[in-house]
């Protein structure tokens, strides 16, 4: 305990003794486009559209962060890993297959494909439900926001442990653009990234906004003389608004996204000491091609608000279509053997084809009566299809080499439809009471089937599967909201989330009796207190809460057979404390810190996949995982952050804006090894340093990002003889230390 609390509180001194690091609190929402969900806030307010109105931040009764575009941009990101450094008890982890997220320790693991996730994923309020569609969106945003805890009455759809909700920046009253270029030195690539806005008539305004990025990796492939994972993405959104009249607008927007990645990011350490990642690996090309990813996406949405009177009906709708293939290798470093690698591997590809159409129709009431509402209905539907084709080059299995392969498709249509309302009770100027309610139905078609595409014998099981769901469930949550003083409100909430069943897409020897696993329900409390004081100069909140799943969705991996086990666990519980703090020292100098303590356990799994710190007689069909801790989840995470300007004269100034983001060591192996699988506690620090003109017109800039060169994992595992040679460790390496210069005007 001692250790973690050192860690990070090394990082906040030393964040403080650069006296900088700008909140994400401090910045003003506004997303310029959806006038049901755009405002504009003054001084140090936020702006979001939590509840589908626009709203004070303090105002809003849900544990929740906001992460400002600006700040995103600020630090070069690209992806939804880096909402993670402003936000406690929010973890994502990296993997070969999908990107995941967690909240309060809860999420779907990458291994199953067709896992609908726990955490739901929404880009300008259509829902997003797998990693690949939401590639395009992680630019040119007004802000992200990340909702704490089920939300299943507004956003619903599969929002068991939380919401993060991206909002794109929107097109502007008045004529303006940007173009900002930054050379990245340790991953020698560039990243253009730019946009152009405002009015074309009277009526018609628009944004086009892109980004190419072209880097290098950070991972030295010996077999192929190359830095792995080099990137390339083109990113462009076309966004128009018109507003024929006061009473109407709508809001249509387009984006596109190309990203190719070459190489992998998984290294080798030992299974027989703690991880020790290095910037090396060995990797050659594959029979099922050369290891990377390639997708391309297409997301459309189109909001209209109509006004009736003093009601406001909006309608979303929403399109995605993705066509991805990934192909994974496995590092063949033997670490300890002097450089020498094996030929036995195991490498697998999995093209995959989805698409998505949705639709959601809402009917806000006016606010400041004594009953305020919001009523509405939604559905989507989609088309998945996952192939899998998987390779096995052993040199020495049952005494002699084998060489073969394995496909398997999996083909799924889906269709939800669900009703929802909430509303609220005004019973006093400082005392309401929100209640909700959402009925949510799910179908799904799915069928399953392998074969031996070649090879003396099947290696793996050759099976199929079918099956057809029905389900349907209820969300309901309830509020009590009391304001205590003008600026501190009190707020209590009961509300339950829910995310559909499903069936396991790519787990080779799946049969109708293991194809079909049931949905998962949370239960949680919550209370907390939001408050603003001194003027706004201070800002201070806090939550804690208690969660419950029931069923929850599992899949893990077990080195004895090489496979995953997908399936429900039994219950988990997940209780802890939430709190942030931002103080506004200055016209010039705030500085925001928020954490997070997290208490979680499986309550009961019977039939669980063994762990490494169990003994050697544990199988399965007998072992329960009560009263042990999930994986990937740490106690105590936390963040923090300041930002300070100094004018340079009349003409120049200065901004300095450092993070510093952490938490307590956790288990990232499924099997929860307490030798390989652990990633130690950790502070990572980022800075950026930009000179520009008083009216930022130019500016020149130097970032760097993990300053102190922590090399951290975002997942392992043991990959098993006869597979390799020699058993090992399987890490996935996060970026070292990177440094870059970026310049960019305004006009």
């Amino acid at each position: 305990m001692k250790a973690r609390h050192s860690n990070l509180l090394a990082g906040v001194a030393t964040l403080a003794m650069l006296g900088t690091a700008a909140p994400a609190m401090a910045q003003t929402a506004d997303d310029g486009a959806d006038t049901a969900a755009a405002a504009s806030g003054s001084g140090n307010e936020i702006i979001v559209t939590a509840q589908k109105r626009a709203q004070n931040i303090q105002d809003v009764p849900i544990s929740m962060e906001v992460v400002s575009g600006q700040r995103l941009d600020d630090f070069n990101s690209n992806d939804i890993k880096a909402v993670m450094n402003y936000t406690p008890n929010v973890f994502v982890q990296s993997t070969a297959g999908n990107d995941v997220i967690y909240i309060r320790g809860f999420g779907s693991p990458p291994a199953n494909f067709a896992f609908d996730q726990s955490v739901s994923l929404y880009v300008d309020g259509v829902y997003a439900g797998r990693s690949r569609q939401a590639q395009a969106p992680f630019f040119d945003l007004a802000r992200v926001e990340v909702l704490r805890g089920p939300q299943g009455a507004l956003f619903g759809k599969n929002t068991a442990a939380g919401a993060v909700s991206v909002v794109s920046a929107g097109p502007t009253d008045r004529f303006e653009g940007k173009l900002t270029a930054n050379y990245n030195f340790d991953f020698k690539g560039t990243d253009f990234s730019g946009y152009l806005s405002g009015p074309l008539t009277d009526t018609l305004s628009a944004r086009l906004a892109m980004k190419v990025l072209n880097q290098q990796g950070y991972i030295r492939n010996l077999a192929t003389d190359h830095d792995d994972p080099e990137i390339k993405q083109q990113l462009l959104r076309l966004t128009m608004k018109w507003e024929p009249s006061a009473n109407f607008d709508y809001t249509a927007k387009v984006e596109y996204a190309n990203r190719d990645v070459v190489g992998g990011i998984t290294v080798s350490s030992p299974l027989t000491s703690a991880q020790d990642p290095h910037l090396t690996r060995y990797l050659d090309k594959s029979a099922l091609g050369d290891e990377g990813t390639k997708t391309k996406s297409v997301m459309i949405s189109g909001t209209g608000n109509i006004a009736i009177g003093d009601y406001t009906l909006t309608s979303v709708t929403g399109y995605s279509w993705f066509n991805a293939n990934i192909v994974n290798g496995f590092d063949q470093t033997i670490p300890g053997g002097g450089g020498a690698f094996t030929n036995n591997s195991v490498y697998n590809s999995f093209p995959e084809r989805f698409e998505q159409f949705s639709q959601e129709i809402r009917l806000l009431s006016p606010t400041g009566r004594t009953f305020d509402f919001i009523v509405g209905a939604y559905y989507d539907h989609g088309k998945y299809r996952l192939d899998q084709l998987q390779g096995f080059n052993i040199a020495d299995l049952f005494g002699s080499p084998y060489f073969g392969r394995i496909d398997s498709r999996f083909n799924q249509t889906s269709e939800s439809w669900s009703l929802f309302g909430q509303g609220t009770l005004n019973l006093a100027d400082t005392f309401r009471v929100i209640g909700s309610l959402r009925y949510s139905h799910t179908s799904k078609d799915a069928d399953f089937a392998s074969r031996l595409v070649y090879g003396p014998f099947a290696i793996r099981p050759i099976s199929s599967a079918d099956g057809s769901l029905s389900e349907g469930n209820v969300d309901p949550s309830v509020t009590v909201q009391f304001d205590v003083a003008p600026r501190i409100m009190l707020y209590a909430t009961y509300g339950r989330g829910s995310k559909s069943g499903g069936f396991v897409s790519n787990t080779l020897g799946t049969t109708n009796a293991t194809f079909a696993f049931k949905p998962e329900r949370s239960t949680n409390y919550e209370a907390g207190v939001k408050s603003t004081l001194f003027d706004g100069k201070v800002v201070a909140n806090v939550s804690v809460y208690d969660t419950q799943f029931k069923n929850l969705q599992v899949s893990v991996y077990q080195p004895a057979s090489s496979s995953y086990l997908t399936g429900n666990a039994a219950s988990a519980t997940s209780k802890g404390i939430e709190g942030s703090l931002a103080l506004y020292l200055s016209p010039n100098l705030d500085i925001t810190a928020s954490g997070a303590y997290q208490d979680i356990k499986y309550d009961d799994y019977p039939g669980a996949a063994c762990l490494a710190s169990q003994p050697s007689t544990c199988t399965p069909a007998t072992n329960n995982l009560a009263g042990y801790r999930l994986a990937y989840t740490s106690k105590w995470t936390g963040n923090v952050s300041a930002h300070g300007r100094v004018p340079l004269g009349d003409d120049l100034k200065l901004d300095i804006t450092g993070v510093a983001a952490g938490r307590s060591k956790y288990f990232d192996s499924d099997n929860q090894s307490p030798i390989f699988g652990i990633q130690k506690g950790y502070v990572k620090l980022d800075l950026r340093v930009q000179l520009s003109d008083a009216d930022e017109r130019w500016f020149l800039a130097f970032v760097g990002k993990n300053l102190t060169n922590e090399l951290t994992t975002g997942s392992a595992f043991n990959l098993p003889a006869p597979i390799t040679a020699v058993p090992r460790a399987i890490l996935y390496l996060e970026p070292p230390r990177n440094l870059s210069i970026e310049a960019g005007f305004k006009f």
